[in-house]
């Protein structure tokens, strides 16, 4: 299982996790957003992988254990970040609980003589969710960035509503998003994950991932008090580039658009599944 262990770090999985919010918060933004999206996804692509072909014989070895990486990602991402005040930190932490509940889309799918589909629709749908969620946070928090101060703290968000409104929407939408919140994306995931643990017997698991959302919700609308509500001691105008507004623009529209009509993004899930489990050798 060395390999498998490789890919956990990459994904931050506890307890391969201590890494990541040291990394989040000390590298450029930029590279952050990367490391979290590009990195994440492709690790999970090959976990998919993996887990199809090599060690679909012995599924019955890793189910539990993938089961138990991914309650301990949660429990450490979600309570972990409550107590964050940096924006990439808590971003850092979140994103170990996003690796879990993906985590448990991966043990529904491999449950059964076929596994199961619904499980695999659930990961594709949320990982491509999750790549405009965070891009669409660490978006928010480059725009911040000016002369003298990194704008990666949550007191650095205070009154972004008057500063920078679009940016402010943006943020409202991305958290909301991340927390699972309908109508969007964030949710559709949460709900195929949440459906396929029902549909193969997994209910503890489900139970454990629908009580993490209660922190997750504390911790996400933090973020948006500040937003909204706090008195800002800065009153000049936030600086949002051309580019930027696209940026922003493009998350927005994808984190809310697919998740009032998920129907075109069912269809790229279910066009970018890989083999059928069970198929090695066929």
């Amino acid at each position: 299982m060395a390999q498998p262990a490789g890919l956990f770090f990459k994904i931050a999985a506890v307890p391969f996790h201590q890494w990541a919010p040291d990394v989040y918060e000390g590298a450029p933004t930029t590279i952050t957003a990367y490391l979290s999206v590009a990195s994440t996804a492709a690790s999970f692509a090959l976990l998919m992988r993996l887990f199809q072909t090599v060690f679909w014989p012995v599924k019955d070895h890793w189910i539990g254990l993938l089961g138990v990486v991914a309650v301990a990602s949660m429990t450490v991402g979600n309570l972990a970040a409550i107590t964050q005040t940096n924006i990439k930190r808590m971003l850092a932490y979140s994103s170990i609980s996003h690796a879990g509940y993906i985590l448990l889309g991966l043990v529904a799918a491999g449950t059964g003589a076929q596994g199961n589909e619904t499980g695999l629709k659930g990961i594709a749908v949320y990982l491509f969710g999750y790549a405009f969620m965070q891009i669409g946070a660490f978006a928010v928090v480059i725009i911040l960035r000016k002369k003298g101060l990194i704008g990666d703290e949550l007191k650095d968000l205070n009154g972004l509503i008057q500063r920078s409104p679009g940016a402010a929407v943006l943020l409202l939408i991305v958290m909301l998003s991340l927390a699972g919140i309908p109508p969007t994306i964030g949710f559709l995931g949460k709900y195929y994950i949440f459906l396929a643990l029902i549909q193969t017997g997994h209910y503890a698991l489900a139970l454990f991932a629908a009580a993490y959302v209660v922190p997750a919700l504390y911790y996400y609308f933090r973020v948006i008090v500040h937003t909204f509500l706090k008195e800002s001691t800065d009153a000049e105008k936030q600086l949002v580039t051309v580019w930027q507004t696209v940026a922003l623009t493009v998350c927005g529209f994808v984190v809310l658009g697919f998740g009032l009509y998920p129907e075109p993004v069912l269809r790229l899930a279910q066009y970018s599944l890989f083999l059928p489990f069970g198929t090695l050798g066929k």
